[in-house]
């Protein structure tokens, strides 16, 4: 989940909070003046009216905490600890509710089930087990309490024996903490959902613009590389003749030689930037991609970025079978392989795993241990001539990914700063 879209289900969460206990509370007051006549000043309302300024207090401090969070951007374990302290509270502000309002009785028992669902939105399935184990045993302890004359709910005098028998109270109690872990479970499960969805949908929006713009950039670049490298290979062919005609000269022929040296890697660089525009087609072959991958990291593990320091592991499947360029494909994990050798200072891992999804699609995701990268540095990772390395062209992502979607697959990124980066490839399978 992103900090916005965090910060926005907490805004949400103190609105939604501020009315419902004003609309259920309020309704609670008017009944029981309406109904029992009773002064507005009585004793049992006082301490509702009570109960919803103390709702309002809270919701002013969070909407305060939250603020500054938000101004300082702070970090991702201080917001969930943050969810966690803000939902806890509520489940001792629904058990106060419930216990105001009759306890055993109370009509308002339903608050633990409404809390343990936007839980499950917050902190997912294992918060909304949490606060379903806590709504549990405060609601156990509470109707304990009542049930042996050691608290009194408002209106109820002589106890809860007094009107219920004791199976009848386990019966409810029962049910009670049956519903609150049977709606956590349901609820964490569509939020997860929810959760895996945006997150498709997301990587699917940042994919379709990156193919709209290297669109545009490769029909541009095409003619403007195939207009640079003629006029290279001219002035390269001029130095070569001026070099061998005329006398000697030492500081004329360093010259030159700098001027080739440049000349060449301007070369290279247009060629990059041409292949970028128009990959080759290739020779596509049908052949076992776990095979090729074996092979691939088989030539990385001996290459001397990676040699020595850099442990690579592989969970690879056998018989699965791919259509396209086994070039391509050895070109693409080579590009990901040396980038993440390159992300990681000193020893690290790198893992390879295979996905064989049930959409005839295979997945293989390269994972290393590095520095990782930020979110602005993750949105133009694509781009051509975007790099975070000191040397380099930038083109290397740029031309696997414009191969990549040669094939009708895809390249995804997920990285987090000094935790490392994923790259996600997913190709057909036949």
């Amino acid at each position: 989940m992103t900090d916005k879209d965090f910060y926005k289900k907490l805004k949400w969460l103190t609105f939604f909070r501020v009315l419902f206990t004003t609309l259920l509370l309020g309704s609670s007051i008017i009944l029981e003046i309406s109904g029992k006549s009773s002064s507005p000043l009585a004793e049992p309302l006082l301490r509702l009216y009570g109960l919803i300024a103390g709702v309002f207090v809270l919701s002013f401090c969070y909407s305060l905490i939250l603020k500054v969070g938000l101004a300082k951007n702070i970090p991702e374990k201080a917001r969930s600890l943050f969810a966690y302290i803000q939902i806890s509270i509520d489940t001792f502000v629904v058990t106060l509710i419930i216990f105001m309002t009759g306890g055993f009785s109370s009509v308002f028992s339903f608050l633990y089930l409404v809390v343990i669902i936007y839980a499950s939105m917050l902190v997912f399935r294992k918060g909304s087990m949490i606060m379903a184990a806590l709504c549990s045993i405060q609601y156990g302890v509470m109707v304990d309490l009542e049930f042996y004359g050691i608290l009194n709910p408002f209106g109820m005098e002589g106890g809860l024996a007094y009107y219920y028998p004791w199976s009848h109270v386990i019966f409810k109690i029962l049910m009670i903490m049956v519903a609150c872990f049977a709606v956590a479970f349901l609820s964490s499960l569509l939020a997860e959902q929810e959760r895996r969805t945006k997150k498709e949908l997301r990587a699917m929006e940042d994919h379709v613009k990156r193919v709209e713009q290297m669109a545009v950039v490769g029909e541009m670049a095409a003619g403007l590389a195939h207009e640079i490298k003629n006029p290279i290979a001219s002035l390269r062919g001029s130095i070569q003749l001026l070099r061998e005609d005329i006398p000697y000269d030492p500081d004329h022929d360093k010259l030159m030689t700098i001027v080739l040296r440049e000349t060449d890697r301007l070369s290279a660089l247009v060629s990059d930037f041409l292949l970028f525009a128009r990959p080759p087609a290739g020779r596509v072959e049908v052949f076992d991609m776990g095979e090729a991958l074996r092979e691939t990291v088989a030539l990385f593990e001996r290459d001397r970025t990676c040699c020595g320091r850099i442990s690579v592991v592989k969970a690879v499947l056998p018989d699965i079978w791919i259509q396209m360029d086994p070039a391509h494909l050895h070109q693409i994990f080579w590009n990901l392989l040396l980038n993440a050798a390159e992300a990681i200072k000193g020893t690290g891992n790198i893992l390879i795993e295979m996905d064989a999804s049930r959409n005839r699609q295979v997945g293989v995701r390269v994972s290393d241990t590095g520095c990782g990268m930020s979110e602005d540095a993750m949105r133009c990772i694509f781009n051509p001539f975007v790099t975070t390395k000191p040397q380099g062209s930038g083109l290397g992502l740029s031309i696997v990914h414009r191969i990549v979607e040669s094939y009708d697959g895809r390249l995804d990124v997920e990285s987090e700063i000094d935790r490392g980066t994923t790259f996600t490839l997913t190709l057909k399978r036949i």
